[in-house]
């Protein structure tokens, strides 16, 4: 498929016109590409290394780059996920599958196993535990001695993403200082931790969603249904469509409506929602983002829009 693309280097935009859009940047995927494998070789100077893997589109196309880094072998690293309890079947079922694919070890570890602790203590058993993940990863994270966690967030995600380290440090708590991170200078990466500290690494840290979309289609990525237009029942709230599930059930006297819709991004179920769609293929959905106005999380994440601050907040404490 590689053939398809314009050999031109250039971001992917509003502007862009749709025939083009499927054409361009291959340089740019190329260049990308290159830059994430050599993140990915990187982390050899790594005891414990672990790739975040939620079954999410990011951490698809990163364990897709991470199997290209290191092929013919396999990576150096097992899979990790810290599941909610509130995650779509689909997803979990994509996440078992491609864990058995590659034959690397998937280590699950669960919110409601911290809740069993003492150590997450959530409002309700409807209520978000986006959260609480930051402590269920922490405690992984000392459990295995992990002193490298490989995640698949990008920059443009959301302001406080946006001002991250590629190699992010984070001190013995699991907390992310912004005032601490080393400088990145000539793509040189400060790799030192002290005893107990780890990094987080951020091979996608340069890609925007256009561009993931992009190297899904270029690549025939395979995704969890979800991303991709389907019927589903939704109630229209904050000017957001939340998803009627057994677990998130309608008001009482909330209109809901059955339409074709997809999911910019995958998590919890409680906080998040889709958006309407025809995109039944990974070109449908690259020129809907090229058109989008609103990131991502924004579109789609409750939790994020209660608060501007919201992301750094739970960076700080330890979140992805």
């Amino acid at each position: 498929m590689r053939a398809a693309y314009d050999l031109i280097d250039e971001p992917l935009s509003v502007e862009t016109p749709p025939p083009h859009a499927l054409r361009v940047s291959s340089a740019r995927l190329e260049r990308l590409e290159a830059e994430a494998v050599y993140i990915l070789r990187e982390l050899a100077v790594f005891e414990r290394r672990a790739l975040l893997f939620s079954g999410g589109k990011d951490s698809a196309v990163l364990l897709h780059l991470a199997m290209l880094a290191f092929a013919p072998q396999k990576p150096p690293f097992a899979l990790l996920h810290i599941d909610t309890g509130h995650n779509f079947e689909e997803v979990l079922d994509f996440r078992d599958r491609r864990a058995e694919e590659t034959g690397l070890k998937l280590i699950v570890r669960t919110v409601e196993d911290s809740i069993r602790r003492g150590s997450v203590r959530v409002a309700g058993p409807a209520a978000s535990r986006n959260a609480a993940q930051a402590v269920t990863l922490l405690e992984a994270q000392q459990e295995f001695g992990f002193d490298a966690l490989i995640g698949g967030a990008r920059r443009d995600e959301e302001k406080a993403r946006a001002k991250e380290r590629v190699f992010s440090h984070r001190d013995a708590f699991g907390a992310w200082r912004p005032r601490a991170q080393r400088p990145e200078l000539w793509g040189l990466y400060n790799r030192h931790v002290a005893a107990g500290e780890h990094m987080r690494v951020f091979p996608l840290s340069n890609w925007t969603e256009a561009d993931v979309w992009a190297y899904i289609a270029r690549e025939a990525i395979e995704l969890p249904s979800l991303y991709y237009a389907h019927k589903r029942d939704v109630a229209r709230r904050d000017g957001l469509l939340f998803p009627i599930t057994p677990l998130t059930p309608a008001d009482e006297g909330e209109a809901v409506e059955r339409l074709n819709v997809r999911f910019r991004t995958v998590g919890d179920v409680t906080c998040t929602c889709p958006v309407e769609s025809s995109a039944a293929h990974a070109e449908d959905v690259l020129l809907e983002t090229l058109t989008a106005s609103v990131s991502e999380r924004g579109a789609t994440r409750m939790d994020d829009r209660a608060n501007a601050a919201a992301m750094e907040r739970r960076k700080i404490e330890g979140y992805f």
